[in-house]
């Protein structure tokens, strides 16, 4: 006789159905697994009769055939252990038939423990879509997928306690989801350590407030990998469909922190300058999420820009531009979201003195070219800011002043974001940084001051067309933290300001 017991599959970011069935037949004794199982899959084979023997029960003498079906899908992972444990004890009669509005996901230890696996909330998120009632999940996965609503997550411990509950003799209370209260939020140093950098720290504000990507520039010791660290203590606090955006790709690539099981706070990923492309974008087999995708909704930085391989630049090119990176592999394609702001921090030249107003460079004119060339220019015109960072003085770094803190510059960021969410609200944008060509020429309207002095700039500048819309975004976001619905002539001249630095660095002959 065959049975059948439901579990659910990962591919990319979503999640698919698996009909994990069951047949066990007179002969010699044989285990086989079909339906493209990889190897962790056919190692189940393994983990479960372990699991039925030193749990007590009794494992079948026989033929037993496992299909996990459809047969068409490659299946990865452990996850498919305990559904392939509750079909064999269906076959022979150990538990009674389950119902078919039940999934089973989780992976087995030899002893017949679960064991915590990747990816349970986009398999929750699914198996409410696919309108399924209950899912079994391991104990350290619970909380995770009691995020999701309107469908029952049990957490098993062990094949001991899953037998007593199916078998109705003492059911598993449901796992509740974990109050915001209850998480820790991560610690950030605070932008009141900073000395002077007014400057650097408005453009921060400006980048966070309209989620703008930005390059800071200075010599070794001034403060820009300090100004970045701290960027995540003004961030914007995130809507809960961001939350769940973020935790899916976070659960998908296993990083989710134990007792977290939802991500509060946006990302902050900070790859060494030896990454490669694939490590940037995703890669593998079947490709998991890049940094790229791990920054989703959050700050990817990159510190020492020029000391990437160009290659793993240019790989950023067009995500950076559509918020979405797909990966094409034999298997298939797969797109994972990576909607982030690029923090991207550099010395002008290798020994980093170059244009210092009080330092000599030791560079030739040959090797300060070369430097800033690793940075191309259609990336440089993809930074929406370009910021300077001066060396900070004696008198700045020894005074006793307090700076503005965070959280001070936090409810300004907040402000201008939410005034974002009404005016886009129904669309998709959620930020100045986001906005469509078409949008543009609705919400960023200009006074007649202001329209003077932009095309006075394209003209004299020679701005291309992207360096244009990025004016007109950050205009727009400046705009914000003004609280003025049109664009004034202010708001335009600050943003131009922040168009300089390619032009004093790299000539002009790198923008484009």
């Amino acid at each position: 006789m065959v049975v059948q017991c439901m579990s659910l599959g990962l591919y990319g970011i979503d999640a698919y159905e698996v009909a994990v069935e069951a047949d066990i037949s007179e002969g010699m004794p044989v285990f086989d697994i079909v339906g493209l199982p990889d190897a962790a899959v056919k190692e189940s084979r393994e983990r479960v009769r372990s699991s039925i023997k030193n749990m007590g029960f009794e494992f079948p003498l026989g033929r037993i055939t496992v299909n996990l079906a459809p047969a068409d899908t490659r299946k990865e992972g452990p996850i498919y252990d305990l559904p392939i444990l509750v079909a064999i004890m269906q076959a022979t009669g150990q538990i009674r038939a389950v119902s078919s509005s039940f999934a089973f996901i989780g992976e087995l230890s030899l002893g017949g423990r679960l064991r915590p696996v990747r990816g349970v909330l986009p398999m929750v998120i699914k198996a409410r879509q696919n309108g399924y009632k209950r899912v079994y999940v391991p104990k350290e996965n619970g909380a995770e997928g009691a995020v999701v609503s309107g469908i029952e997550v049990r957490p098993v411990a062990d094949v001991l306690e899953l037998y007593g509950d199916l078998s109705g003799k003492r059911e598993i209370t449901p796992a509740e989801p974990v109050l915001d209260s209850e998480q820790p939020l991560p610690e950030y140093p605070d932008f009141s350590q900073v000395k002077g950098q007014y400057e650097a720290k408005r453009a921060m504000e400006v980048a966070a407030a309209g989620g703008h990507n930005i390059l800071l520039i200075g010599p070794p010791g001034s403060g820009k990998s300090m100004l970045a660290k701290r960027l995540p203590s003004i961030l914007p606090d995130m809507s809960f469909d961001e939350m769940i955006e973020t935790t899916k790709i976070h659960s998908i690539a296993g990083i989710l922190p134990p007792g977290s099981p939802l991500v509060r706070s946006r990302p902050f990923r900070s790859p060494h300058h030896t990454v490669s492309a694939a490590g940037l974008s995703g890669g593998g087999t079947v490709p998991k999420p890049g940094e790229i995708s791990l920054a989703h909704n959050g700050v990817l930085f990159l510190d020492e820009l020029p000391e990437f391989n160009r290659s793993s630049l240019e790989v950023l090119r067009q995500p950076i531009e559509d918020g979405v990176v797909t990966i094409s592999r034999v298997s298939g394609s797969l797109c994972y979201p990576c909607s982030v702001m690029l923090v991207a921090a550099m010395n002008p030249c290798p020994c980093g003195y170059f244009g210092h107003p009080s330092r000599s460079c030791t560079c030739s004119k040959n090797a300060v070219h070369r430097y800033l060339s690793r940075v191309s220019g259609p990336l440089l015109d993809r930074l929406d800011l370009h910021v300077e960072v001066p060396a900070v003085n004696y008198d700045e770094l020894s005074s006793s002043s307090v700076g503005e803190s965070s959280a001070q510059i936090k409810l300004r960021v907040n402000r201008a974001r939410q005034v974002q969410r009404e005016r886009y609200r129904g669309r998709a944008i959620r930020c100045n940084a986001r906005l469509t060509p078409a949008a543009q020429k609705e919400f960023c309207i200009l006074d007649d001051k202001a329209s003077i002095l932009l095309k006075r700039a394209f003209e004299t500048m020679g701005f291309s067309a992207r360096a244009y819309d990025r004016v007109l975004k950050v205009s727009r976001t400046i705009a914000d933290l003004d609280n003025s619905e049109v664009i004034k002539q202010n708001h335009i001249a600050e943003a131009i300001q922040y168009r300089n630095l390619d032009r004093k660095y790299w000539s002009g002959g790198l923008n484009g």
